[in-house]
């Protein structure tokens, strides 16, 4: 079974930046889509950026792209996601969902079948 850590959140300032971290575990070596979602208080979950294990290939959604960097680091099985320039609007609840998955992203996934269980992220304004 997939299981998914996150780690990483807390309560900054507007302007600063955080790196979250997701650790998988369980896994084996197939290929893969890991994203990252964020939960704001009162709106749907809305997928912020996903990686591709096959070809490195990412991508970012329109509110995030230029201050949100995913990478991934193979050997620790954990992928990341360092946010800078963050605004309050970035308060809420971030997931890494995961899907074994062989192919380029090019647009939001979606078709995750694991999720963990979380971190906050609460910037103040």
């Amino acid at each position: 079974e997939v299981q998914l850590v996150e780690s990483g959140g807390g309560l900054v300032r507007a302007g600063g930046s955080l790196r979250l971290s997701c650790a998988a575990s369980g896994t084996n070596r197939g290929d893969r889509a890991i994203g990252w979602f964020r939960q704001a208080p009162g709106k749907e979950r809305e997928e912020l950026s996903c990686i591709g294990s096959s070809d490195g290939s990412t991508y970012y959604a329109d509110s995030v792209k230029g201050r949100f960097t995913i990478s991934s680091d193979n050997a620790k099985n954990t992928v990341y996601l360092q946010m800078n320039s963050l605004n309050p609007e970035a308060t809420g609840v971030y997931y890494c969902p995961f899907r074994y998955f062989a192919g380029t992203l090019v647009a939001p996934f979606r078709e995750y079948a694991s999720w963990g269980q979380g971190t906050q992220v609460t910037v103040s304004s």
